[in-house]
């Protein structure tokens, strides 16, 4: 399929496309933002669409995973957008629950067995645990996914044997 051909049969979508992300979104705005990006990343990744294979899927697709891609950047950036006219959700206090003594003593120990890790293994465990993605984890330590993954698996497994002989 040349350019042209996928460029035209793209722009053939709009209209479904549209009405996607306005069910993804409920907002007109973000929906048009969203349209945009997914389109952008649509043809710089043409190249990446097997020919005859189902464009309309792999458009969805694309938005689908943008849609939520960006929910998860939002939330772990803790935005807290409040669209109330009174900044209702703003102002309204926040209960604090008092953490059990033993909870804390035990969030402590978890806590000294992790620091306990050997380096390549602590620290891209605990940037997971910061919210990290694990394909952001690698590109931020320039390790191959597998070997975060691997990395992250062989953390876990150490610290739940850690735990059983102490607790």
């Amino acid at each position: 399929m040349t350019a042209i051909e996928f460029n035209h049969q793209l722009v053939s979508l709009e209209r479904n496309l549209t009405r996607f992300a306005l069910s993804l979104t409920s907002n007109r705005e973000e929906a048009k933002d969203l349209l945009q990006e997914t389109l952008l990343k649509a043809i710089t990744k043409r190249d990446q669409f097997v020919n005859y294979s189902n464009l309309k899927a792999w458009t969805f697709t694309i938005m689908k995973n943008t849609f939520i891609n960006n929910y998860r950047q939002i939330v772990r950036q803790n935005n807290i957008l409040d669209s109330t006219k009174n900044l209702y959700f703003l102002n309204q206090s926040r209960k604090t629950y008092d953490i059990a003594p033993d909870s804390n003593y035990a969030i402590l120990e978890i806590n000294k067995l992790i620091d306990g890790l050997e380096n390549e293994y602590k620290i891209p465990f605990k940037l997971l645990l910061e919210g990290f993605r694990y394909k952001e984890i690698s590109e931020k330590l320039g390790l191959r996914l597998g070997t975060v993954k691997s990395r992250i698996f062989f953390a876990r497994k150490s610290l739940m044997e850690s735990l059983n002989e102490n607790f």
